[in-house]
């Protein structure tokens, strides 16, 4: 039987979690980058599909490739970051069905049907992302998501060939409340939002 997590597993992961605009000067190791798609991979998708690919930007020169795509808030954020992950989206994820999806052959399914490989690339690859971030919480990371950003100027200079499209991006380390910081944003009641049914 499964039991909740305490609450200092809650507070970490949810209650106290903050979209961090600023990071310290620590740096993400590779053996912690590995930790956290180990642990993100086990995020669900429709039909084990997977289809998000991450692009870690960590170097000087990738960093400087990615910032003219960024609208000017978030490149002042992702200059300072000491790691930001592209979250794509892979076109042709249903090449990895086979191996991946053994119910039955779903390949054609999706090579068929660009609309819906294309839809279903995007909603689950969202998805994926969004564990990335519980994932880095979960390891003691901080997280600051953005879509502020020129998806084509991305899309070009990292994914030339067009099999990847960027989704989102998030800056990633160990946030700091010095500069930048603001108060965290209310969030709508339960009433306004839930329908039981």
């Amino acid at each position: 039987m499964k039991h909740a997590l305490d609450q200092h597993a809650l507070n970490q992961l949810f209650f106290n979690a903050h979209s961090y605009n600023r990071f310290t000067n620590q740096a993400v190791s590779d053996e912690t980058i590995r930790e956290l798609y180990e642990t993100l991979k086990w995020a669900p998708t429709s039909m084990n599909t997977q289809p998000a690919r991450y692009v870690f930007i960590r170097s000087p020169e990738a960093r400087e490739r990615l910032l003219p795509a960024m609208i000017a808030s978030n490149a002042e954020k992702t200059r300072n970051a000491p790691l930001t992950v592209i979250v794509a989206a892979d076109s042709a994820f249903f090449e990895h069905l086979s191996s991946q999806f053994k119910a039955y052959d779903a390949t054609p399914i999706f090579a068929n049907n660009a609309a819906l490989a294309e839809s279903t690339a995007f909603r689950n690859a969202s998805l994926q992302g969004a564990y990335l971030m519980m994932a880095a919480r979960a390891l003691g990371l901080d997280a600051g998501a953005m879509s502020g950003f020129d998806a084509a100027k991305v899309n070009a200079e990292f994914f030339p060939d067009g099999r990847w499209k960027a989704n989102f991006i998030v800056n990633l380390g160990y946030g700091t409340t010095e500069g930048g910081h603001h108060p965290r944003g209310p969030r709508l009641a339960f009433e306004q939002v839930v329908r039981i049914e």
